[in-house]
């Protein structure tokens, strides 16, 4: 199909009330005043409902599982210009508010989100289709920082692996903390795929809630060499991120949700 007739569609039929059983119970769960993640029973009612959401109970037809290739390894020229054939993540939003976002994430085959934190946000997210390769740190405690004046050399900060595995559908919610659970993480679609996303309390800047991307390198990139800093640990399980801005190539376009109103 052409890929300017290839638009994002979803099925306005479902009869599926599942979606807002999960918006009654997010509503329920999760307020702008709540400064702790919700309880562990409240999490796995979360996840428990969830876990039997598929595509047909958000309105994603087959034809959203077709093989649309993303940009992959070669699909920037040297302007930094996005090719015309690549394909861009689709983001659907089905709820966003001061609580809670609940939205939906289109991957075409190796596309990818760059690694990106979630700064004091709890995260849900289920793979609906497909599968997703998912790496994710969370920070060493107390800080391990390395700073430096030198051009090519930007200051880094030591984290954790937790997470290094490919999800394929039907698959549990995957969950990520504040501070554990894997709160920054990097999504790369190894087939078509979609994630259904619950992040409470959503994104804001102005709350001290941005969305910052990092890079992240290998143990030994910024190591003294006496290991001190992951206290006799593997190295292969530690990387030092940088900081770094929005990546240029990270293509993502909005789509329109047409699954199951929600009754507000």
């Amino acid at each position: 199909m052409c890929m300017h007739r290839r638009l994002f569609s979803m099925t306005k039929k479902s009869s599926s009330s599942s979606i807002q059983a999960l918006y009654d119970l997010c509503k329920k769960s999760f307020s702008p005043s709540r400064s702790a993640p919700p309880s562990s029973q409240v999490i796995q009612k979360l996840c428990s409902l969830l876990d039997t959401i598929g595509p047909a109970d958000v309105g994603l037809k087959d034809e959203n599982q077709e093989d649309d290739r993303g940009h992959g390894l070669l699909g920037l020229n040297l302007f930094n210009r996005v090719d015309r054939w690549t394909q861009p993540i689709t983001y659907v939003g089905i709820h966003e508010g001061e609580s809670f976002t609940m939205c939906i994430f289109c991957f075409p085959t190796s596309s990818v989100i760059p690694l990106h934190d979630h700064p004091g946000m709890t995260v849900l997210s289920k793979v609906l289709y497909g599968s997703l390769h998912v790496k994710a740190y969370d920070w060493v405690e107390p800080p391990q920082i390395k700073k430096s004046n030198s051009v090519g050399h930007p200051t880094v900060r030591l984290a954790k692996l937790t997470v290094d595995k490919v999800l394929t559908a039907p698959c549990s919610t995957s969950i990520l903390y504040p501070k554990s659970g894997g709160n920054l993480h990097c999504f790369t679609a190894i087939t078509p795929c979609a994630v259904l996303d619950i992040l409470a309390p959503p994104y804001d800047e102005a709350a001290g809630r941005k969305c910052t991307y990092y890079h992240d390198y290998p143990y030994s990139t910024f190591s003294t060499g006496n290991g001190n800093e992951i206290n006799n640990g593997k190295e292969e399980e530690y990387a030092w991120l940088a900081e770094i801005g929005t990546p240029d190539d990270l293509y993502m376009r909005t789509g329109r949700y047409m699954g199951p109103a929600i009754l507000k």
